[in-house]
């Protein structure tokens, strides 16, 4: 398992800017043509995804807390407790995410966020 210092820097980078609220920094973790899906919306190139992010990350004070990371066939996984001021009715508590990344040349590429149901 991966702890946040053996993330690749552009992971490590996107979760403190998370916790710190920095729009910018979060922006900046990413290639200029990266893509996010956020459950099943998607967002493509940095300037859609620092606004997304803007509102729904740094605006709503978004918090991670790594629960398990690890990486598969170059793809780094990070299920993370999240927390922030945002709506919270009907949202499972804690609220575990499992953040899909693929790193291109200089940053993430492509991200992936969903909320994962217990295997059967």
């Amino acid at each position: 398992m991966l702890t946040h210092s053996d993330l690749p820097k552009p992971i490590a980078d996107y979760i403190d800017a998370t916790n710190n609220h920095d729009g910018a920094a979060l922006a900046a973790s990413f290639i200029e043509d990266a893509f996010v899906n956020d459950m099943q919306r998607e967002f493509f190139g940095r300037p859609a995804i620092k606004a997304w992010a803007d509102k729904e990350i740094i605006g709503a004070k978004v918090t991670m807390e790594i629960v398990k990371a690890s990486t598969h066939h170059g793809q780094v996984h990070v299920a993370a407790r999240i927390d922030g001021e945002y709506e919270k009715t009907g949202v499972p508590d804690p609220l575990i995410l499992t953040f899909y990344f693929t790193l291109g040349e200089g940053g993430i590429a492509q991200l992936i966020i969903l909320h994962n149901k217990p295997a059967a």
